[in-house]
């Protein structure tokens, strides 16, 4: 496509070429496509070549990887309909940890599988909360006294009013969705205004790590108070501690940010300290329930 100019006076004809320019701007609008989408593509389709297919295996595992050693725990309890041996504060580490880590994204993009990581893991553990609520609801013979985040029927309910004693031990699901959700915005309005803060960046980055790090802190716990490992799943464990050492190492080679590899390392120590409770408490009998 040419426009051509006559000048009276000379005569001459001037040719101007407009394709270049217009070339130009549809390469830049595809470069913007390409920048938004590159996070995808990279992982979803690599290099055709044998190191192309094991980065997309390995960039598969991170994703979905996390909710495996979950899913033993869910059947053991959905079957037995008994989720005492089972910590709820598993569940309120691993939502915290992946929450703080999709924020973190905004502020300093990390690699895509582990974004969609979190994503999956924060709807797995709130199903998970939700079986084992419902569980506990359903097994009570004598019902216990309720508890709930916020009472409705408390006129002018205040802060105070809280009982803070029976945190994540609410009796009904909606209060630990509440919860959620009222974190989720707190967060989110903090990550808004300090963006670009790179101390405040870099903080949520290492309190969403090392929330994950904690993950079997709760657990540990559980078993110490109860003198027993009862109701754990050690498939669970197991699959804890393979995926925890796996991800360190796929940290390391893929140059993440260092919190992550770092509080990697504290999960594995962690896992193993878990499997030598199992090894401690094998013929103990277990105490009462401890919630």
């Amino acid at each position: 496509m040419q426009f051509y100019h006559r000048q009276r006076r000379n005569s001459s004809i001037l040719m101007v070429d407009v394709e270049k320019p217009v070339a130009k701007l549809v390469e830049t609008a595809n470069e913007a496509k390409a920048v938004v989408a590159s996070g995808m593509l990279n992982w979803l389709m690599p290099e055709m070549s044998l190191a192309g297919l094991v980065s997309t295996v390995a960039a598969l595992a991170m994703v979905f990887g996390g909710v495996f050693p979950f899913i033993p725990q869910y059947r053991d309890i959905y079957r037995s309909q008994n989720a005492e041996g089972f910590s709820l504060f598993v569940c309120l580490n691993l939502l915290i940890a992946n929450i703080l880590r999709i924020l973190f994204w905004f502020g300093k993009h990390f690699e895509t599988p582990l974004l969609l990581q979190s994503i999956i893991m924060t709807f797995t553990m709130l199903a998970l909360t939700h079986l084992c609520v419902t569980v506990k609801h359903k097994v009570e013979i004598i019902k216990a006294k309720q508890h709930h985040l916020t009472d409705s029927s408390v006129p002018h309910y205040k802060l105070s009013d809280l009982e803070f004693e029976q945190f994540w031990k609410w009796t009904d699901f909606s209060s630990y969705l509440q919860f959620t959700g009222l974190f989720t915005c707190f967060m989110g309005l903090l990550t808004y205004i300090f963006l670009t803060n790179w101390v405040y960046i870099e903080t949520l980055g290492f309190l969403a790590v090392f929330a994950e790090a904690m993950l079997g802190a709760p657990q540990f716990y559980r078993n110490f108070t109860n003198k027993s490992t009862q109701g754990m799943s050690k498939k669970m464990v197991a699959m804890w501690t393979c995926g925890d050492i796996f991800k360190t190492c796929y940290f390391i080679l893929r140059q993440a940010p260092p919190q992550f590899w770092i509080c990697g390392s504290i999960q594995v120590v962690i896992d193993i300290s878990i499997f030598l409770q199992v090894y401690i408490y094998r013929n103990r009998i277990p105490k009462a329930a401890f919630s």
